[in-house]
């Protein structure tokens, strides 16, 4: 199966935001814009020369399947961001491409930004992330309540 990344489009914008209003997906994955056309006013900000994020389609056999970013990027003397991914294509669920396309962004924002941590946020519940981030050699620094839901952050060295 062949994974890659690709860079992100208008027109990639616009389909995950459709996509990802799916429940299985939004009771997972919080989402800042509500509107598809705040998605795209977001995206065209993550493309200029100072922006806080970054991000990558992800694709299987040609088969646009999800996306993974980072935000909150902070290039002080301790470079570091977060991490997101999201699959929305529930046929590609449970077959490990957010694992391998973790691993590839990771090894690509390392590159670009010399981050030398990244974290990521979870809620409790959501085994399938859980196990991708402890794939990639996160490790869990806490767990904690927001808004009356269990959470969990995971920080990674890279």
């Amino acid at each position: 199966m062949k994974i890659v990344l690709k860079d992100r489009t208008e027109e990639n914008v616009r389909l995950y935001f459709e996509k990802s209003q799916q429940n299985e997906i939004k009771q997972m994955l919080p989402q800042k814009a509500k509107t598809v056309e705040e998605a795209v006013e977001d995206f065209y900000k993550t493309i200029l020369p100072n922006s806080t994020s970054y991000g990558k389609t992800i694709y299987v056999e040609d088969v646009y399947v999800g996306d993974v970013w980072c935000y909150c990027i902070d290039k002080t003397e301790t470079p570091n961001a977060m991490l997101s991914f999201c699959i929305f294509n529930k046929t590609y669920w449970q077959k490990g491409i957010a694992s391998i396309a973790v691993s590839l962004f990771l090894k690509n924002i390392h590159e670009k930004y010399k981050f030398e941590t990244i974290g990521a946020f979870t809620f409790s519940n959501n085994i399938a992330s859980q196990r991708v981030l402890e794939k990639n050699d996160f490790s869990l620094i806490e767990e904690f309540d927001e808004d009356g839901r269990l959470s969990r952050y995971y920080e990674r060295l890279l």
